[in-house]
């Protein structure tokens, strides 16, 4: 009876090992777009971090520990400016507000995981990954470990990059290949992805309306994180009043 038992619990750990496996490989091949677009921008971001002077093991720590493409880039033309330590802390951390929302739309597909798990995942998430993984949750048959190996595929592919543009940035011109306009770029893609109906369409043009007013009329980067939420609030009512 125990001898049956343990083989039939070893056939369950076996048949539970591919399906992580499998996971892990439908989470690759999501997260291979997002890499092919890492790679350029990350590679343009540590030219431009080598051009400010910056040595290529900070601008490591910084894609480690930060890990947020948008903030880095202004963090870097912060510190090209002369700006203090403290703008820079703060300007980076408004800008990044905007990962409350992010991660508070992708909790509804992580219910029963626990802090730990949860915890890596947040560090992964970026508007790329948000992305991707939003997309796939609401599609369906998305789990927890494709969508954590979609943030940290391409979180290494991001690291990697931005170690060897600091590398080869020394031959590289200032302004070269249009390497400053890579970031948005990148954004611009990213929203024609996702405006799949009217509804998407009109929040996005309601969010791009916001953010122009709001950048015009009051000084600093709060625009970012302002428009999100109003154009966000505006998309809720809006998806509610359709009754879907």
């Amino acid at each position: 009876m125990f001898s049956l038992n343990h083989n039939i619990s070893s056939d369950s750990s076996e048949r539970n090992i591919p399906d992580s496996n499998l996971s892990l490989r439908n989470g690759a091949k999501a997260a291979w777009p997002i890499c092919l677009g890492y790679i350029p921008i990350g590679l343009a971001f540590g030219v431009l971090a080598d051009q400010t002077g910056i040595p290529f093991w900070a601008v490591g720590l910084m894609s480690i520990l930060v890990f947020a493409g948008s903030a880095q880039f202004i963090a870097v033309a912060m510190l090209a400016a002369g700006a203090s330590p403290g703008s820079i802390i703060l300007t980076t951390f408004v800008v990044n507000l905007r990962h409350i929302l992010m991660s508070s739309s992708l909790a509804l597909y992580l219910h029963s995981v626990n802090r730990w798990f949860l915890t890596l995942f947040a560090y992964g998430i970026t508007d790329e990954s948000f992305a991707v993984n939003m997309t796939r949750f609401r599609k369906g048959g998305w789990d927890k470990v494709s969508a954590l190996g979609v943030n940290h595929i391409s979180n290494i592919v991001w690291v990697l990059s931005t170690i060897s543009g600091v590398l080869v940035g020394q031959f590289i011109p200032q302004g070269a290949f249009g390497i400053d306009y890579a970031l948005t770029g990148m954004f611009i893609c990213l929203l024609v992805f996702q405006l799949q109906g009217k509804k998407f369409l009109l929040t996005g043009m309601l969010a791009a309306l916001i953010a122009t007013v709001w950048f015009l009329l009051i000084p600093g980067n709060s625009y970012i994180v302002g428009a999100s939420i109003c154009a966000a609030t505006i998309g809720f009512w809006i998806n509610r009043k359709a009754g879907r």
